[in-house]
């Protein structure tokens, strides 16, 4: 059975992921570059007919045109009914696209993509396969929410090829696959969930949204680094790759855009999980700002940017004496080594010793602070709990740092200030390059050009 399945669908070899050398046999070590365990199983030649056409969909045996010539039209998107997974996806779904959502288990992908399919299927055929649940766990999970399922046509598959040919006589106009780990194509003889599979079915999956303009979701599983499983090719042949993040112990979610062809990447969707499903959060700011009445040592609020949204985000950061030979540093939301960085600098340049003290610093909300915006805040976050003197709640700061005690300005800081100005704060520590000249309605602004200043300003 199996050799015949081969003749049909091609041959079967091996390739090193390392140095691209195939064998017809599978063994523990590569004959061409002598790595262990890089040999993944694939297709050597097309496996069935639906294979031959280009795989961005262009028609077989077609020419190559000036660039000049082609119609620009602009892209059709159709609104997902959740306004913070159209921000991420740049404007709403783009038809013909290849989607691929990944995230932490439970945290919420199929009840997103159920709740995106339940709108979308007022206007548009849809087909929803799943791999991981029978029917009637996905229609207990829908009335759950309270979704209309008549929309919804759900289908229990596994197979690639039986997925397609479904696909290909009911003609969705959007497909989801829950998850793409759980597909498999008779054409390969390892099990689901190998990089062979993965790579095998998503590309075939991929070339029939191009070629039938189907947008197709890719539910995608992630390993214990919190990267998508399977081979790194898979975010590669997708058009949007998103991340589904949130804490098992909080209600929030938040989905995340790392890449996007058609809008802005690092885009951010908040979420709130409730018992009805997923519900937008359209001011995610005031979440992140949850503080207490009194003003605490060591706690500062800072601006950041997700993609074109202005975040206001609590920094805190606890300084205490080390009975350590090797002092304590600890970071939550942000890269270990720009946090040794900053206090390398805060020494320096800030005259603030801590090198024998231990240090642990946190992002409130689990937000991840991904530019150096946040870089002046950390610093005086830790000043504040060095010398146990709280800064006033009515004060934002943000800008960036550099290695000589410089404070650098940020992209786009008149945006963050009159956000800021929007949620009651009436003092804003930036660099002198930011500070407005107009300035901005209720907010006083002390600009600072080093980090000594800075640290005086407080």
């Amino acid at each position: 059975m199996s050799a015949a399945r081969g003749s049909k669908a091609g041959r079967v070899v091996y390739r090193c992921t390392g140095c691209g050398q195939s064998q017809p046999k599978w063994s523990g070590q590569c004959g061409g570059c002598g790595q262990w365990n890089t040999l993944v199983e694939e297709i050597e030649a097309p496996a069935v007919g639906r294979r031959r056409a280009g795989y961005a969909g262009a028609a077989e045996g077609s020419m190559p045109v000036s660039l000049a010539e082609v119609s620009r039209e602009d892209l059709s998107r159709v609104t997902s009914g959740l306004g913070e997974l159209d921000r991420v996806l740049g404007g709403g779904v783009v038809p013909g696209s290849a989607i691929l959502l990944g995230g932490d288990p439970g945290i919420g992908k199929s009840t997103l993509l159920l709740q995106t399919l339940a709108y979308l299927g007022k206007s548009a055929r849809t087909l929803y396969v799943t791999g991981e649940e029978s029917l009637s766990q996905v229609s207990l999970r829908a009335h759950r929410l309270g979704l209309d399922g008549h929309g919804i046509q759900a289908l229990a598959e596994t197979s690639l090829e039986r997925i397609l040919d479904t696909a290909e006589r009911h003609k969705p106009e959007v497909l989801v696959v829950d998850s793409i780990q759980t597909v498999y194509s008779e054409a390969l003889q390892s099990a689901p969930g190998s990089v062979g599979q993965v790579r095998e079915c998503a590309a075939q999956l991929v070339r029939y949204a191009k070629q039938s303009s189907t947008t197709v979701f890719l539910v995608g599983h992630v390993t214990k680094e919190g990267a998508l499983a399977g081979p790194r090719v898979l975010e590669h042949m997708v058009d949007t790759v998103l991340y589904f993040e949130g804490d098992a112990s909080s209600r929030y979610r938040v989905v995340r855009s790392f890449k996007n062809r058609f809008g802005a990447v690092n885009e951010l969707g908040v979420f709130a999980m409730t018992e009805t499903g997923l519900k937008e959060v359209r001011n995610p700011s005031a979440i992140f700002l949850s503080r207490g009445d009194e003003d605490m040592p060591g706690s500062i609020v800072t601006v950041t940017r997700e993609g074109s949204r202005p975040l206001l985000v609590e920094v805190q950061a606890l300084v205490d004496e080390s009975h350590l030979q090797s002092p304590r540093r600890l970071v939550v939301g942000m890269e270990m080594n720009r946090l040794a960085m900053l206090l390398a600098v805060l020494h320096r340049h800030g005259g603030v010793p801590v090198a024998a003290q231990d240090v642990f610093v946190n992002l409130v909300g689990g937000v991840r602070l991904t530019e150096t915006a946040g870089d002046l805040a950390i610093a005086c976050a830790v000043v504040s709990s060095f010398r146990d003197r709280p800064v006033p709640g009515e004060w934002v700061i943000f800008g960036e740092l550099g290695l000589n005690g410089e404070i650098r300005p940020v992209p786009n800081g008149e945006e963050r200030l009159r956000e800021a100005a929007k949620h009651g704060f009436k003092y804003a520590l930036v660099p002198a390059k930011n500070a407005p000249k107009q300035g901005v309605p209720g907010v006083s602004i002390i600009a600072a050009r080093n980090l000594r200043e800075a640290i005086n300003a407080l």
